[in-house]
């Protein structure tokens, strides 16, 4: 029986973490295209309803007619059509292309669109979450404790007296409403 090459475990190891950045690759590239989609659906709700003045019986024909089409996608129901064109109103076409918002997942919008109407704090929660990568859960929380509030409020020499990693984190976390109240 032939014996493995003495330096099998760093082609496994190499091979693994090549699998796993094209993975995560394909999901991004995937999830891009994704939100195009639904600005683009958004985008053409908006504009024929202003452009023809129909509500929301038009938008309930379109996802069953969607979803009589598509059967196996979800994300066709009357609500989402409805968050689509709210995604569409609130961002311009080239913000959805570009980074950090086309990072994000849908559903990470969707608690945006529901929690934050100013365009300057959903911008600010938008780039701490992919920066942070923060989950919806931890998104919502961030949003709930008023992270965009508290953002720079104190008066910190952190930056001056600490290694960046340091001073990023002593920032954080007087930040945090559970420590710092």
């Amino acid at each position: 029986m032939e014996s493995l090459p003495t330096n099998y475990s760093d082609l496994l190891a190499g091979l693994r973490a090549s699998i796993r950045e094209t993975r995560l690759r394909a999901v991004v590239t995937v999830n891009t295209h994704l939100l195009e989609l639904y600005w683009n659906i958004g985008h053409i709700i908006l504009t024929e309803q202003e452009k023809l003045g129909w509500g929301s019986r038009v938008i309930e024909q379109l996802s069953k007619d969607l979803k009589s089409e598509f059967p196996d996608m979800e994300g066709l129901s009357v609500r989402n059509l409805m968050y689509m064109r709210k995604f569409a109103s609130d961002y311009s076409e080239t913000t959805i292309t570009q980074q950090p918002v086309a990072q994000l997942s849908w559903s990470h919008h969707v608690i945006l669109m529901d929690k934050v109407k100013d365009p300057e704090e959903r911008n600010f929660y938008v780039r701490k979450a992919v920066e942070n990568g923060w989950s919806r859960n931890i998104l919502a929380i961030q949003i709930k404790s008023g992270n965009f509030h508290r953002s720079g409020k104190a008066v910190i020499n952190f930056k001056n007296q600490l290694p960046e990693v340091q001073s990023d984190l002593a920032q954080e976390i007087i930040k945090d409403p559970y420590i710092c109240r």
